[in-house]
């Protein structure tokens, strides 16, 4: 089990990741957009950090920036969220220190094989 935080702006894909998470056994706390999920990271830290790419007060691609100077963030996998696939998006997250970016829309079970897969890498299952 993980404790995750999730970064969603849209309430309905929040609550079905959060749902997604809690079945597969994972702690998950839920921010509604990319400057809450930087201060409730930092106020405690996660085992795994998704986000969205595109929310309203900051976007993913700036909440990992400032994630990645925090020295108790600096090594926790970013795991980005978004509709949008093209090589350039995902090389940009990639750049902000992301260590995966996951297409929407996904199903529930691939979701969590593929957060399962990403602990796993990463020593944290």
């Amino acid at each position: 089990m993980a404790h995750i935080l999730v970064a969603e702006d849209e309430r309905d894909i929040r609550e079905l990741i959060n749902f997604t998470l809690m079945f597969a056994g994972h702690q998950v706390r839920l921010a509604a957009n990319g400057a809450e999920a930087l201060e409730m990271a930092i106020a405690a830290t996660p085992e795994l950090i998704m986000m969205d790419v595109r929310m309203p007060r900051m976007t993913g691609y700036d909440a990992c920036r400032e994630m990645k100077q925090v020295e108790a963030l600096k090594s926790v996998p970013v795991v980005f969220l978004s509709a949008k696939g093209q090589d350039e998006e995902v090389q940009t997250g990639i750049d902000v220190g992301a260590v995966a970016y996951i297409l929407k829309p996904f199903s529930p079970d691939d979701l969590a094989r593929q957060i399962n897969d990403i602990l796993k890498q990463h020593g944290l299952a």
